[in-house]
This record gives C-alpha cells, sequence and structure tokens, in this order.
C-alpha cells in the first residue's frame, strides 16, 4: 500500500513538472494552476507517508518495550519457582532429620545396650513404619503452615495376584524401583506387613497418582508378573489430619484389591 502511495506521488509530481513546463512554453495561466494543484497533491501524500512511516517506528518501539517487560516478568517468575523449588528441599531435608532426631530419642536397646535401629527396614534400607508415622505428622503439619499438599500413597505387591493366596513381591527389588523413582524431600517406608508407605513432600493428587505410576512402570519393565495395588489419599483435598489421611489412603487400598490387575486408586471426599 506504501509502495502504490509512493508511485502514486512520483507520478502526480511529474505530472505537476509536465503541466509547469508547457505552462512556461505554451504561456496558459489556467495550466499553471492545475500544476499547482498536483505539486499540491504529490506534497500532501508525501506527507502522509512520512507521517504514517514516523507512526509505524513508534508501535514498533512500543512493542519491543512491551516485549522486553514480558521476557523481564517471565525470567522474574522462572526464578521465582526454582527458588521455591529449592526451599521445599531445603525444607524436606530439615523435616527429615528432625523425624529422625524424633524417633532416635526413644530407640530401645538389646540386652548389651546397644541401640536397636528402629528407623530403617532390614531387608531394604528404607524407613520403618514407626518412622512414617512420626513423618506424616510432621509433614502434615508443616504442610498446614506453609499451605502445601501433602500425599500418601500405601503400596501392595504381590505375586500370582489371581491365586487364592498371592504372594508377597521381592521387597529388595520393589524397594529399588521406588528409591530410583522418589525425590529427595520425598519419604519411603516399609510397613511391619510388607507393604510400602510412600510420604511425598508438597504434592497434589495428581502428582502423586503420576509418582506411583511411574514406580508401577519401572517395577513392571523387569517384573511384569508383579502386580502392584496402590492407595493414595492427600492432606487437604481428603482429610485435614495425619491419621485420617492414612485411613484414606488404606480405604483406597482396599478397593483397589478389588481388582486382579494393576490398579491405582484415589480416596474419595466425603
Amino acid at each position: 500500500m506504501k509502495d502504490r502511495r509512493a508511485l502514486l506521488a512520483v507520478i502526480i509530481g511529474l505530472g505537476a513538472l509536465v503541466v509547469g513546463v508547457v505552462t512556461a512554453v505554451a504561456e496558459v495561466a489556467w495550466l499553471g494552476a492545475v500544476a499547482g494543484v498536483l505539486g499540491l497533491g504529490a506534497g500532501a501524500i508525501s506527507v502522509a507517508i512520512a507521517c504514517e512511516r514516523d507512526r509505524s517506528t513508534a508501535t514498533s518501539k512500543d512493542l519491543e518495550e512491551e516485549i522486553a517487560k514480558l521476557e523481564s516478568a517471565v525470567a522474574a517468575q522462572v526464578q521465582a519457582r526454582l527458588t521455591a523449588e529449592e526451599a521445599v528441599k531445603s525444607l524436606g531435608r530439615q523435616l527429615s532429620a528432625a523425624e529422625r532426631r524424633t524417633v532416635e530419642v526413644a530407640e530401645p536397646t538389646d540386652e548389651r545396650g546397644d541401640r536397636i535401629d528402629i528407623l530403617h527396614d532390614d531387608s531394604t534400607g528404607l524407613f520403618s513404619e514407626r518412622y512414617f508415622r512420626v513423618a506424616v505428622d510432621a509433614r502434615i503439619a508443616s504442610a498446614r503452615r506453609h499451605l502445601r499438599p501433602v500425599a500418601v500413597a500405601l503400596l501392595d505387591l504381590v505375586l500370582d495376584a489371581r491365586s487364592e493366596d498371592p504372594r508377597r513381591a521381592p521387597a529388595e527389588h520393589v524397594a529399588d524401583a521406588i528409591d530410583a523413582t522418589l525425590r529427595e524431600a520425598d519419604t519411603a517406608c516399609r510397613l511391619e506387613d510388607g507393604r510400602f508407605a510412600l510420604v511425598l513432600e508438597d504434592t497434589p493428587e495428581s502428582g502423586a497418582i503420576w509418582t506411583v505410576e511411574r514406580i508401577r512402570r519401572a517395577i513392571a519393565k523387569t517384573s511384569p508378573d508383579i502386580t502392584m495395588w496402590a492407595g493414595i489419599a492427600c492432606y487437604p483435598a481428603h482429610a485435614f489430619d495425619a491419621a485420617a489421611v492414612v485411613e484414606r489412603a488404606n480405604r483406597a487400598l482396599i478397593s483397589a484389591r478389588d481388582w486382579h490387575q494393576d490398579r491405582i486408586e484415589v480416596a474419595t471426599v466425603e
């Protein structure tokens, strides 16, 4: 459009020049007026093009400034997210240390007076059920203060799920898959009845489902004959205290066991 107007201005200007030459040669007064009008038209078009060019330049500068502001805002949000994630990891490490100290205070001793390790499961190296109870209490108390979600997942893994008497899956193999999947801030425990329990820091329902699904896939790659049932409950979505969250997760696990195949059930809101 701009090229057409510029060409029109040139044509009109040439026309004014031609008319001016004819006027000078023929000495016709009204042709001079025509030449003047054509010259004014060419000038007006040139001025309009120049003004539009200035407006376009100003608009481009405004756009560049807006883009720069948006880039700065995005960079600030990314940095804030990274800072928040690092804070969550640090909080998880601090909570784990506090949980260990809480349990160690009450550690029993054997006949020789040596402390018995009640923090860990002997066969897997994961945390024990006693540690799990303390961890759930501590994590949910912290989540309540910082307005963050916490998920609890109970896992039951067996061989021959379709038989009347299914056998427990090899605990060490399951523990390896869990260790390879969980984050540093999360807690993995083996309960006294052979089940596994997870406490997932800063994790809503969708994140808990995906974490458990990743564990299931890791186990299925090497041991397709293992069936995994899982029950998930979250604070504050399903309950507001530690005991209730664990109880809801256990109910969900019971529902998952009704299936003869891998199943992940999520607690319902009552």
